[in-house]
């Protein structure tokens, strides 16, 4: 059994079994079985389905974003604009599937007839988290489903209702049986689930940890994984920036979410002669939060998803003060609670594990820097490499330092956004391939080419 428990108060919001390896080999039989059937079904048709879908999940958004402050605390103020952006990023990959997927002709050649089609991979499973659960799912979900792919969900035990949700999306949207399933899964099951012989694909969102565990898990075959692993998203803050604007971003930026975020900003370099200024425009935005119950209109900070987690943040800022940072505001010692209120820190390094290690909760870290170089290296100083904001007038000088950054995106004034006709990706330990964009469906599908000679 699994219980998820609400961070807000304790309560059990979802218990069940974990399916166990029978199910798991009937429901990838069943993915196989049906995959064939929604791979011959007409693209045009595909869509439609997969809109009707959309358009499910977006009509029940106002009951779905409750469930999710229940499940993992975001505020209830929030939730629902979760499912607006479902249906902003699947209408963007339902709109990109025709030239995504048609066929590509090489130059005529007298007596033959050539192409290359792109196949759809088979059976993919995605492996999602839940910090953001259906704007991490739907990456991979819509585009693996619009390609004629089968999709096999398995979703955080914190947020399990988000699979159910989707499961009603698509049978409501009319898929064959087995186009789309769902499994709830230990670390064992998920193992299993993506080492099965049936599965062709695998899209793993998480931590870096649990991208290392699924590529051993599929070691002994060759498929494509993709890996959206964890960020230390940093920002630079240029003496021409527009400092208040910049300020009131960047602190968003930081604690939105209560900071659990991937691509949320967990450090932060500032021009030396805008940094008092700077630090206190995001401390006045800090002190705006209101931490409480997400199920009231006016909090503004809920909990974390959980109090292992919320500990763990609460360590980096002890950490950090022993070894001389200054905390700009209370230092929260509820040790234990799902609830943390929002911490700026100055005086940071990069000897201390909150400007290092990915934090994922509501406090940044503030370094003063003389030059674009200091401030490029310090960016680069990460084993991370996800998102990268820099804040400017200078569009040249922007392109200059974006071309320097080792990045999967580079943001000009603002920041904490996933454009869906732009590539997701990252470099070094943020994991490999890419979702969105066009460049997404290559990565759930394979070439074929037919190369025919005419009598």
């Amino acid at each position: 059994m699994f219980q998820c428990r609400s961070p807000i108060d304790g309560h059990t919001v979802y218990s069940e079994t974990y399916h166990s390896d029978e199910v798991i080999d009937e429901t990838v039989e069943r993915a196989c079985l049906g995959q064939v059937v929604w791979q011959k079904t007409n693209l045009d048709d595909r869509l439609k389905k997969l809109q009707v879908a959309t358009d499910y999940l977006f009509d029940h958004r106002e009951e779905i974003g409750l469930e999710i402050t229940n499940q993992m605390g975001r505020p209830i103020r929030y939730s629902a604009g979760e499912i607006v952006g479902v249906k902003e990023r699947s209408e963007r990959m339902l709109g990109l599937a025709k030239p995504a997927l048609a066929d590509i002709r090489p130059e005529t050649v007298a007596g033959f007839d050539r192409k290359i089609e792109r196949i759809p991979l088979g059976v993919v499973a995605v492996l999602a988290p839940w910090n953001y659960p259906f704007l991490t799912s739907v990456n991979a979900i819509i585009p693996a489903l619009a390609a004629g792919n089968a999709v096999i969900l398995k979703h955080s035990e914190q947020t399990p209702l988000v699979a159910l949700r989707y499961r009603q999306a698509f049978e409501a949207a009319g898929l064959p049986v087995g186009a789309f399933q769902h499994l709830f899964l230990s670390h064992d099951g998920a193992a299993k689930l993506v080492a099965s012989p049936g599965v062709d694909y695998v899209a793993f969102t998480g931590s870096v940890a649990g991208g290392r565990a699924v590529t051993n898990a599929v070691s002994d075959k060759f498929v494509g994984v993709g890996l959206e692993l964890g960020g230390k998203d940093p920002a630079y803050v240029r003496a021409d920036a527009d400092i208040d604007a910049a300020a009131v971003s960047l602190a968003d930026g930081a604690f939105f979410n209560s900071g659990q975020s991937c691509c949320g900003i967990e450090r932060i370099y500032v021009a030396r002669r805008w940094f008092d200024s700077f630090v206190a425009g995001v401390v006045s935005e800090a002190k705006k939060l209101v931490v409480g119950d997400p199920r009231l209109p006016e909090t503004t900070l809920g909990p974390l998803a959980s109090a292992k987690g919320a500990d763990a943040v609460r360590q980096h800022i002890q950490d950090a003060t022993e070894q001389g940072a200054v905390a700009h505001l209370p230092v929260d010692d509820n040790w234990g609670s799902t609830y943390l209120a929002p911490q700026v820190l100055t005086n940071v390094s990069h000897d201390m594990d909150v400007m290092m290690k990915e934090t994922f909760g509501p406090v940044v870290g503030i370094m003063a820097v003389d030059d674009d170089q200091q401030a490029i290296d310090l960016m680069n100083d990460s084993e991370y490499g996800l998102t990268a904001s820099i804040w400017t007038q200078g569009i040249a000088a922007a392109q200059s330092i974006g071309a320097q950054l080792q990045t999967g995106t580079v943001f000009l004034n603002r920041c904490d956004y996933l454009d869906p006709s732009l590539a997701w990706t990252g470099v070094k330990n943020s994991g490999r391939g890419c979702t969105l964009s066009l460049i997404g469906y290559e990565q759930l599908t394979r070439p074929k080419s037919y190369h025919f000679k005419l009598s």
